[in-house]
This record gives C-alpha cells, structure tokens and sequence, in this order.
C-alpha cells in the first residue's frame, strides 16, 4: 500500500515527502538538513531507494544529493538539468520502478522550464495513486512564474496554466502533494496551505482551473506576483553543483572584546532574541532579527550575501536552531556565537542600548503636536500598502531598507508592518544607523481598527 509520510520544513513554507510501500521509500524534494530525513527513514525501518527532485531549487539548497550519496539510491533529475553530477536522468513519460511503487514523471514547466512532477503508485495498480507536484499545481493555486528569468515570466505562466490542466486530466482520488504553498514566497495567488487534496479537489478551487480562460489566469497572476528574497538568485547555481552535507556543528564561542571588534568592522552581529527583549537591552550596532519562522528568510534577504556574521542568543538551542535555518538557505556558518544575557556580553556598559515599543492605540493617543514631530514609517511590501496606509505614513519595505537608508527622515521614527516582525528588524537597523526609533509592535488591524488610516 502507498504511503506518505510528510516532512514540514515551516520556516520556509516548503514540504518534503517520503513515499513508501513499507519497506521501500522514495524520497521527494528533501531539504539540506538530511538528519530529518534520515530520522523518518529509521523510524519506519523503510530504505530509501529513490530521491527524486521536481526541480532545481530557487528558495532553498537540497538535501537530494547528499542524501543519494549517502545511501546510494537513484537520483532522478530532469536530464534537460544542465547539472554538474551524475543523476539518473528523467524526462516526460518516463517510468522508474522502486519496490513496489512506479513513478512516472510528467513535464510541467511553468514555475521553471524544466519542471517535473510525478505521480507514484502501486505497480498493481490497486490504490489510488500520489502525484508530488512541487511547484506546479499547489493547493489552490501554483507556483510562482518570474524566478528563473523575468523576461519569460507571461512564456512560464501559459505554461504554468497548461501543467495545471494537464495534471487536472488524473483520475480525481489521486492525492497531490506539492513541495511549495505553505508560505513559501514560491507560490503564487491563493495558496491555501491545508493538510491534504486531491485532483477532484483541484478542479473546484484550483485558481490555474477555475479561471475564465488562459489569458484571464495569465493576467490575473502577473499582476500578483509580489517581492521575493534576495537571496533565491543564490540557490539555483548551488543546486546545479550538487550541494555536499550540511555542518551543524557549534561555532566558535567568542569573548565581548571580539564581539565588540565585529560590531565596530561593519560586520552582521544578529542577535535572535525576542523583538521586545532585544528593544529593551542590545549591544549598539548589531541588528535584531529574531528566532522563529521567518528568521532566515529575512536574513538571507537583507545580509549582503558572503557576508561575515556572528550570532547572539540566550542558549546554544537557540543557535542551534538558527543554524539549521540557515543551511538550508546556503548561509553555511556564522564566524561565532556569543551566548548570554545581554549586559554579559558587552565590553562595557556604554555599548548597551535600548528603544521603545509601542502600539497603534499608543499612536492614536497622541495630540497633533507630537503626531506632527514624529514620522511613522511602513516597511510592509507594496502589494499590502496598496490596500491601505496609516495616514500621513512613509513607505520604504523592508526589503529595500538597507539601499534607500539615505531617504529616512532625520526625525523620531515609529516604525511598523503587518505584525511587528519585520518592524522590528527595521527598527534595529535604523537604530544601527543611529536614527531615534520606536517599534510599533501590533497587528495592523489594530491601526484599521483606531482609524488611523
């Protein structure tokens, strides 16, 4: 019988998939961090005979073929691939048989060219079969269409709409299990996330399905496509050379004098406390950015990429875990950690600082004096701001902070987003550029709400 066993990579919205008949697995889109895999493979007492890649990664290095090596299963790449390692090649139609299973792979180009998703079942043919879609039919929409080359973006997405319509043609009991759509800044349109579908489930709520005709999705997605990480133009060329096994070991532990040293150089010293924690006590002039599911997204997105950086934290979990974000993304090792309370940490007492934290209620409290003197910064995307705007805001997203620091007045600054995550990454880094800084930290319905836009 046909199994799947999911494995949740949440901080980058992406999942990974073992397939298996109980004694044999097939092993879909791992990620860097093998040791889940191989974990889940001891588990169930399953070996694993097979890893297949939907496509060449632009969101996260993979674990594919690290993983191959170590095991010595066949390694299914699309043979069109322009890879710089041996795979057993694959393209549209073709058949592998691994224990009891069949995979078939069918072409589905659109959110790349060489796109390919495969649909597994039980060589009797008995039981509903899977298909693992990657980033071509997710649940409720597809995958994102501008990653490989912007110019072929409206090319990609007749294609995207093609591939979705094709793997709509399965039998409606197969079940779809894509590796993008839960968060991931691959997809496109309204991805729902959810635990499961179906192909029957597809046709009735699939955006690539359900719409009008072609030109209307083509359209419809295009106008959508919002801002995506720096750091995916990095990922792709990693993928094609065949990325070698992750180093989770500790970094180097380092004294105040070095962590000061690294601060005074310009380098990326990230301190993955809580955002309320890190406004009440920092050292001047490291950036806050803290631990959770966004953590290596946004620093993969704004750290200049190649750029030295050590970490800051309350335990060695904590670095741990942020190492294991990073990996996946191709940020291999920090220069060191320094782990402590915070006034523990400084060379002396006038390297620790601190700035407020306020919400949008304390905003509306103010009187029109003090609104006049201060400057209320949004660093949501351009796709969110579209839909309103705290009045008489400034709009720089995050994203673009960093490049455009230049254009901040020099005034108080109240600085929001949606949540108060990623105004608070800002935050630090205005405060790194010296500038006098208030974190709104509070959903951004609570400024609809007060009327503040």
């Amino acid at each position: 019988m046909l199994q799947v066993e999911v494995l949740e990579t949440s901080e980058l919205g992406d999942r990974s998939y073992v397939a298996h008949d109980g004694a044999v697995a097939i092993v879909v889109d791992p990620q860097r961090d093998i040791d889940r895999v191989e974990a889940a493979l001891a588990d169930r007492g399953l070996r694993c005979a097979a890893v297949v890649e939907t496509h060449i990664h632009n969101d996260y290095v993979t674990g594919g073929f690290e993983l191959a090596r170590r095991t010595g299963a066949d390694y299914l790449v699309n043979g069109d691939d322009p890879v710089q390692f041996d795979r057993l090649a694959v393209g549209d139609g073709d058949t592998h048989e691994v224990g009891g299973l069949r995979i078939t792979a069918l072409a589905t180009p659109g959110h790349t060219v060489t796109h390919l998703s495969y649909l597994v079942e039980e060589a009797s043919g008995d039981e509903p079969a899977a298909v693992f879609t990657g980033g071509s039919l997710l649940y409720g929409s597809v995958g994102r269409t501008d990653l490989v080359d912007v110019e072929r973006t409206e090319e990609l997405t007749r294609a995207q709409f093609h591939s979705a319509r094709r793997l709509a043609e399965l039998p409606g009991d197969v079940r779809v299990f894509p590796t993008h759509g839960f968060g991931s800044f691959c997809s496109s349109g309204s991805a729902s996330g959810g635990d499961s579908s179906t192909i029957a489930d597809e046709r009735l709520r699939n955006d690539a399905l359900t719409a009008a005709d072609e030109d209307a999705f083509v359209e419809t997605l295009i106008a959508n496509l919002t801002a995506y990480p720096a750091y995916y133009r990095h990922m792709a060329p990693r993928n094609l050379a065949g990325p070698g096994p992750a180093d989770l070991s500790p970094p180097t532990a380092i004294d105040p004098a070095r962590l000061r040293a690294s601060i005074e150089a310009g380098e990326w010293v990230v301190d993955l406390r809580s955002r309320t924690a890190y406004a009440g006590q920092h050292l001047a002039g490291t950036v806050g950015i803290e631990l959770g599911d966004q953590f290596s997204t946004y620093l993969g997105w704004l750290m200049p990429w190649g750029s030295p950086f050590t970490l800051i934290a309350d335990s060695a979990e904590e670095i741990e875990a942020a190492q294991r974000q990073l990996v996946r993304i191709g940020i291999e090792r920090p220069d060191g950690a320094a782990i402590g309370p915070v006034a523990d940490l400084a060379a002396d007492p006038g390297q620790v600082e601190d700035y407020a934290t306020a919400t949008f209620a304390d905003l509306a409290a103010l009187g029109p004096e003090q609104r006049a003197r201060i400057v209320v910064l949004d660093t949501r995307r351009d796709d969110e701001r579209k839909e309103d705007a705290v009045s008489d805001s400034i709009h720089v997203p995050i994203h673009s902070l960093l490049v455009r620091m230049d254009e901040i007045p020099d005034r108080p600054l109240w600085v929001h987003c949606a949540s108060g995550f990623r105004a608070s990454i800002a935050a630090s880094l205005l405060a790194r550029a010296g500038h006098d800084v208030t974190l709104v930290d509070d959903e951004y319905d609570r400024a609809v709400e007060l009327g503040l836009t």
